[in-house]
Order: structure tokens, then sequence, then C-alpha cells
């Protein structure tokens, strides 16, 4: 039997089915367990309640855009060897989309309705990059994920103390998030001239301030 090399439209229209689920609030199948399985759930006032739910709102907002700017960049990608480590490291993301998701609704919350404008920009971006050259696509994944393990950081820091559970995957997820921009750099990605960082930073400051609330 042998199988078929897939085409550039054949990638496109995979990563656009994987899109609509991603986008849409399907929830994925983790294959790692979540860092909280197990753990109790803090008894926390309204307003602590809402701040978590409003954290990790972001974050699965966070997870999303990874999702797509992984899909973007893998559906045009040059080599089949980035290609492939683009994939792995998504898969990862999946992980984290999931848990974030089974936080959400532990915390009786939802995701960011702007989930599909979000997941919309961060795959065209994905895409661009890729088109660009794999250093560059593995360049925004380096830069990426510097941002948002600082940004994972911050959110240790504010997480009320009692989550134990929300916490414990932010800090997994803080984890894995360093191993994805190391394996970038070491795959070839370069440092993205200016003032792309800045502006990738703005656009995340943004997304961060409206997935907090919607």
């Amino acid at each position: 039997m042998f199988s078929r090399q897939l085409s550039l439209p054949d990638r496109i229209l995979i990563e656009v089915e994987r899109a609509a689920g991603t986008a849409l609030g399907a929830i994925p199948q983790a294959s790692r367990p979540s860092p909280a399985a197990g753990m109790a759930e803090a008894e926390l006032d309204e307003g602590a309640r809402r701040h978590a739910a409003g954290l990790m709102r972001v974050n699965h907002t966070g997870e999303v855009c990874a999702q797509a700017l992984y899909s973007g960049q893998a559906a045009v990608a040059r080599h089949a060897h980035t290609r492939a480590q683009l994939l792995e490291a998504a898969a990862e993301e999946t992980d984290h989309l999931a848990w974030c998701a089974d936080r959400l609704d532990a915390l009786h919350s939802r995701p960011s309705l702007l989930n599909p404008l979000w997941y919309a920009g961060s795959f065209t971006l994905g895409a661009v990059a890729a088109l660009v050259s794999d250093k560059v696509s593995l360049g925004f994944v380096v830069e990426t994920e510097r941002q948002v393990e600082a940004h994972l950081g911050e959110h240790l820091d504010r997480l009320p103390a009692d989550d134990a559970a929300s916490r414990a995957v932010v800090a997994q997820m803080k984890t894995d998030e360093a191993r994805h921009g190391q394996h970038a750099r070491e795959a070839g990605g370069i440092d993205l001239p200016p003032p792309i960082p800045t502006l990738m930073r703005f656009a995340s400051n943004v997304m961060k301030a409206v997935a907090y609330r919607f």
C-alpha cells in the first residue's frame, strides 16, 4: 500500500477542518493527564473565582492562538522536518487547550467569545511567516514562546493562592512553552527584527485585556 504525499491544498484543507473545531469551542482530547487531575477544588469567593476564570480564559485563548499559529505554519512549511516539529509542538498545545478548558468548566466559566477571530488572525500570521522562510517561521515560535512564558509567569503571581489546580496547570504550561521555544531556536529559528516583537507584544496585550472579560 502506498501513502499519498499531501499537497499544499490538502494540508490547508486539513488545517481548516482543525480550525473549525478549535475556534468554535470543541474540547480536544489531551494526550497527557491534566496537572490538576485529582486536586480538590478551592473554595473561592465570587471575586476570586471570577478573577481566576478570567486568567484561565486568557490562557485558553492563548492556546487557541498557539494552535492557529502552528497550524498556519505547518500548512505551508517548506521542509518536512520543520512541519513535523511544528505539529509535535501543536500536540502539546492541544494538551494545554484541553487543560484550560477543564479549568474554565471547574470555575463555572466559558472560553472567549472571540476565539474564532483570534484563531483567524494567528493562522494568517503563521502562514505568512512560513511563506517567508522556515527560519523566520521558527523565529516566530521562539518569540511567541518567550512572550507566553513571561505572561504565564505573571499569571502564577496573579492567580489566587488557594487555586492550586489552576496554578499547577499554568506551571506545567510554562515549562512546556520554554521547551518549545528552545527547540525552535535549536532548529534554526532566528531573532525577529524590530519592530516585530514589539507589535507581537502589543497584539498579545490587546488579546489578554479583551479575553479576560469576553
